[in-house]
């Protein structure tokens, strides 16, 4: 089943990170166009795009992480580090599922193509 989903892990907590705001993007030409926002669940899971909704080309990712770990209670530093995590990225068989995992803490992230 085709479609795109997140998945967030706070390595600095070693738990997922619920309540992340999310929002993905479909890059055009001119700016980005907003196909959903929303937050992640008590997994740190978010279904972003559904099935045959999903298109070949450029996608956006944003992560509103400053905001997660503000109110995480994590030491962050002021202003934090990592305030919004972007990733670009593209989709070259919308027939195929694609999941976008972020690991992350105050200070880093990596991201990886997913099953």
């Amino acid at each position: 089943m085709s479609g795109l989903t997140t998945h967030i892990l706070d390595t600095a907590a070693g738990r997922p990170a619920a309540g992340v705001a999310v929002r993905v993007y479909r890059r055009v030409e001119g700016p980005p166009v907003l196909l959903k926002a929303t937050s992640t669940d008590a997994d740190g899971r978010a279904r972003l795009v559904e099935g045959e909704a999903l298109e070949v080309g450029g996608y956006r990712l944003e992560f509103e992480v400053a905001a997660y770990f503000a109110a995480s209670g994590a030491k962050v530093s002021d202003p934090p580090f990592l305030d919004v995590v972007t990733i670009d990225f593209a989709v070259a068989d919308a027939a195929q599922h694609h999941h976008v995992p972020l690991l992350v803490s105050p200070f880093g992230y990596s991201t990886y193509r997913g099953s």
